[in-house]
């Protein structure tokens, strides 16, 4: 029986992790529910069901992560490639479940340096399977599942900075490794020239400037490749993620050149997911804030409140992403609060 993207549809053992039932697991011995799970998320992703991929991503796969594993890793993807019996270790529901599994270890967990490691390697694997296609690729992905894709992935790279900048926290394993490194994981431009080639694939600057002139978009503007909504959406999303990475690079400059053609509005493309609208006004806020553009910092920033107001809903059952809203939000705040005072007249 397919799952149809409620509770009372799905077989009962699926329906257990949804009202919390169902015996604790570990590596070694897979709790029921979430075996049922990742079958019908396989079978899913495999029969290109992008309804109900997005359903079980957004619901079911964090209620399982919030039940199962509040404090420990999901499934080795060597654990479930046995458990959906998917002899490819490369096929693309591999690469995603694996990009899944590292992103909930960031999230809840330390990880390691072999983690980071292999994170990056899964993201670059992932990327190819996009850039290197000859022809556009088949699946489609929630646009969700899209922007965490990029998000995390910039998240990653700040985050490994971060790790390399402890020096006297690293261990001399992981100094022998970080030396070791042939393949510069993590290298900023590696890292830049992943999102830049995501945004040319696509055409998205030329889209956005058809779509600021009224003009549809065809195959002529956007390419073979722009004309499929996950290269589409993944191109305009890494926009964003250069907004980002620019903006901890300290090129406010650059930064906003990557969003020149980007329309701030609540209808625009950008607002098909709210914490790409809400992280895009921030950085972009920032940026203007840094270059002494007051009030566009402003305008951006009381924008953006108004909007986070209206939209805090999407975000009360994603606790992680939650405390990233509310801490941009203050900074929202705070930085519209300076700005005002800097434009307002002596007294």
């Amino acid at each position: 029986m397919a799952w149809q993207g409620n509770v009372a549809a799905m077989p009962v053992q699926m329906q257990m992790y949804y009202t919390g039932t169902g015996p604790a697991t570990d590596q070694g011995e897979v709790a029921e529910p979430v075996v049922n799970f990742l079958k019908w998320f396989y079978h899913f992703i495999e029969k290109n069901e992008i309804y109900h991929v997005e359903n079980m991503y957004e619901d079911g796969y964090y209620k399982i992560s919030d039940f199962y594993f509040k404090d420990k890793p999901w499934p080795s993807p060597e654990v479930v490639q046995g458990i959906v019996e998917e002899k490819d270790e490369t096929s693309i529901f591999m690469i995603l479940y694996r990009e899944l599994y590292f992103r909930h270890i960031y999230a809840r967990l330390k990880p390691t340096l072999e983690h980071r490691f292999d994170s990056y390697a899964n993201y670059c694997e992932l990327f190819s399977y996009l850039l290197t296609a000859e022809e556009p690729v088949k699946i489609e992905l929630p646009n969700k599942w899209l922007w965490d894709i990029i998000e995390e992935f910039v998240y990653q790279f700040q985050n490994f900075q971060q790790f390399k900048s402890k020096a006297g926290k690293i261990n001399d394993e992981e100094k022998s490794m970080l030396r070791d490194d042939e393949d510069n994981v993590w290298k900023v431009t590696a890292v830049l020239n992943i999102l830049l080639q995501l945004t040319e694939k696509c055409n998205i600057n030329q889209q956005l400037i058809a779509a600021e002139r009224g003009e549809p978009i065809t195959e002529e503007i956007a390419g073979e490749f722009g004309m499929k909504p996950i290269y589409t959406m993944t191109g305009f999303f890494s926009l964003v993620g250069l907004l980002r990475l620019y903006c901890l690079l300290g090129d406010y400059h650059m930064a906003l050149s990557c969003i020149e053609h980007v329309q701030f509005k609540d209808k625009d493309m950008m607002a098909l997911v709210p914490a790409c609208q809400i992280t895009a006004n921030y950085y972009a806020g920032f940026a203007y804030l840094m270059i002494r553009k007051y009030g566009n910092t402003i305008q951006l920033y009381q924008h953006i409140l108004g909007y986070m107001q209206r939209t805090k809903q999407f975000f009360q059952n994603r606790s992680f992403q939650a405390d990233d809203i509310k801490q941009e939000k203050r900074a929202d705040v705070s930085a519209s609060s300076y700005c005002q005072h800097l434009l307002s007249p002596p007294t």
